[in-house]
C-alpha cells in the first residue's frame, strides 16, 4: 500500500539551483574545493529532512553517504547518483549559458542537468517528499553521492569499501545508466527502458615513441610522431572480434515481443544465435557495433614545440572500452600484438574489467519494473549493457544485483548532449523520475 504523498513544487528551481553551482571535478586544482562545498551546504538548505533524519557520514572529500533507517534488519537498498560535472569546451556554443539552470518551455539547460545533478535531485526529492508524508521504508535506504565519478575518483570505491568491510551486500543498487527512449532500434515500436545489467570495463594506455630530434627540413624515414600515428592506426576497429553477451541476447529477445510483426522471427533469431547478431551489430557500426566488442578511441596526442623542430618525443592517448569477457591485462596484450612495435612503449594509465551481468529474471528487476510501471506505464522493461564507467561498479564486484538506469524519457538529441553542447532535461521527466524513486522506495519489503 502506498503512502498518500503530495510532491513539494519547485523541482526543476532547486537543480537549476545546483546546475549554478560548477562542480567539475576535472578542474579541481584550480578552482578548488569551494564549488564541491557550496554544493554540499545547498543541499542542506534545499533537502531539510534528510539531513534532519537521515545518518550522513563523509568518505574522502567528496562522498556522501545517507542512510535511512528502516523498520526492520535486512539488506539495503542503495541508490547512487554523482554530482560532479565535466568541463564545458566554449559556452558560446551552447544556446542558454552551460552554468545558469535556466529554466525554458518547461526544460531546465545546464550541463550536469543530465550527467548526474538531474539524478541526484529525483532521489532526493523522492525522499524528501516520502518523509514529509511520515514514511519510513521496510528496510534501510542508502543514498550514495560522489564528487569525482567523472574523473575515475575514489570517493564511489571508498564508500562501496565501507559496505563491503562490513559484511553488508545491498539488496539492490542503481546508478545511472540507460533511460526511457522511443525506438530503440528498427521496427520496435513503443517506449523501452534500457536497464543496465552490467557495464563494459575501461581502460587508457599512453603510446610513447622516441625519435631523433633536429630540424624539420632534414627529417628521417620515421620520426616519433609518425611511429605514434602509425601505431594509432593500427588500432582500428578490427583490433577485437565481436561477440554478444548474454545481456544483448536478452535485450534482442525482449525486443522481439515488441517489435512490429514482420521483425519479430528476425529479433528471436539473433537472440538466438550470438554469433550472427554480433556480426550483424558489427556491421551497423557506431553505438550498435560498441555493444558487442572492444572500442578503442584515441583523444590526446602531443608532441613537438614548433612548426619546424622534429620532437624527439611524441604520445598518444588511448581510450579503450572493454566487452563482456575481456579483461585489462588481456586486452593490453592484444593492444601491443596489434600495434607490432617493440619501439612503442605501452603504458597502461588505469583500468577496470568489465562488470559481471546482473539477473533479468528476479526479484530485484522485478521491482524496477514496478516502479517503472508507476512512472513510464507506457514503457517496456528492457535489460541493456551500459557502454559507459559508473561509480557503481565498485559495488558490482561484491554485490550481485546491481543495475544502471536514470529513469528518464531521453532523446537521441539528449543522449548526444551529454559530455556535450546544450545538456537539458525535461521538467516532467524529472517528476516522473522522482515518482520512480518513490514507487521503488514503497515497494521495499
Amino acid at each position: 500500500m502506498t503512502t498518500p504523498v503530495t510532491p513539494r513544487p519547485g523541482i526543476a528551481e532547486r537543480l537549476s539551483q545546483l546546475i549554478r553551482i560548477p562542480t567539475v571535478s576535472a578542474e579541481l586544482d584550480r578552482r578548488g574545493m569551494a564549488p564541491f562545498e557550496e554544493f554540499t551546504a545547498t543541499l542542506r538548505e534545499l533537502y531539510p529532512l534528510v539531513h534532519e533524519q537521515l545518518e550522513l557520514t563523509r568518505h574522502t572529500d567528496l562522498g556522501l553517504l545517507f542512510r535511512w533507517h528502516g523498520r526492520v534488519p535486512g539488506a539495503p537498498l542503495v541508490l547512487m547518483a554523482h554530482f560532479d560535472v565535466v568541463p564545458v569546451d566554449d559556452a558560446d556554443d551552447w544556446t542558454h549559458p552551460p552554468f545558469e539552470g535556466r529554466i525554458v518551455d518547461g526544460w531546465v539547460h545546464g550541463r550536469g542537468t543530465l550527467d548526474d545533478k538531474g539524478a541526484l535531485v529525483m532521489i532526493l526529492e523522492a525522499v524528501e517528499n516520502l518523509l514529509a508524508a511520515g514514511f519510513t521504508p521496510a528496510r534501510d535506504v542508502c543514498l550514495a553521492f560522489g564528487g569525482n565519478e567523472e574523473t575515475y575518483g575514489t570517493a564511489a570505491r571508498e564508500i562501496a569499501a565501507s559496505f563491503q568491510s562490513r559484511g553488508e551486500i545491498p539488496s539492490l543498487v542503481l546508478d545511472e545508466g540507460g533511460a526511457v527512449v522511443d525506438a530503440p532500434l528498427p521496427f520496435v515500436r513503443g517506449a523501452s527502458a534500457m536497464i543496465g545489467l552490467a557495464e563494459k570495463g575501461v581502460m587508457t594506455v599512453r603510446l610513447n615513441a622516441r625519435g631523433e630530434g633536429g630540424h624539420a627540413s632534414t627529417p628521417p624515414s620515421m620520426t616519433a610522431v609518425r611511429r605514434v600515428a602509425r601505431a594509432v592506426q593500427r588500432l582500428d576497429a578490427r583490433t577485437f572480434r565481436p561477440r554478444t553477451p548474454v545481456t544483448i541476447s536478452r535485450m534482442l529477445d525482449t525486443f522481439a515481443a515488441h517489435a512490429a510483426r514482420p521483425a519479430r522471427p528476425l529479433y528471436r533469431l539473433l537472440a538466438r544465435t550470438p554469433w550472427l547478431s554480433a556480426r550483424v551489430f558489427a556491421a551497423l557500426g557506431g553505438e550498435p557495433a560498441a555493444l558487442v566488442r572492444t572500442t578503442v578511441a584515441a583523444t590526446m596526442a602531443s608532441g613537438g614545440t614548433a612548426a619546424n623542430v622534429l620532437p624527439s618525443h611524441a604520445s598518444a592517448t588511448i581510450n579503450l572500452r572493454l566487452a563482456a569477457g575481456e579483461t585489462v591485462q588481456a586486452t593490453l596484450r592484444r593492444v601491443r600484438r596489434r600495434i607490432a612495435d617493440p619501439k612503442i612503449d605501452v603504458e597502461l594509465i588505469e583500468g577496470s574489467d568489465p562488470t559481471p551481468e546482473s539477473p533479468s529474471d528476479g526479484v530485484e528487476f522485478a521491482a524496477l519494473t514496478r516502479a517503472l510501471h508507476a512512472s513510464y506505464p507506457d514503457a517496456a522493461a528492457v535489460p541493456y549493457l551500459m557502454m559507459q564507467a559508473s561509480d557503481s561498479r565498485h559495488f558490482h564486484r561484491f554485490t550481485p544485483a546491481v543495475y544502471r538506469f536514470a529513469p528518464l524519457r531521453v532523446s537521441a538529441a539528449q543522449r548526444a548532449s551529454i559530455h556535450g553542447v546544450d545538456e537539458r532535461i525535461e521538467v516532467t521527466s524529472l517528476q516522473s523520475g522522482e515518482r520512480f524513486h518513490r514507487a521503488l522506495i514503497e515497494g521495499l519489503e
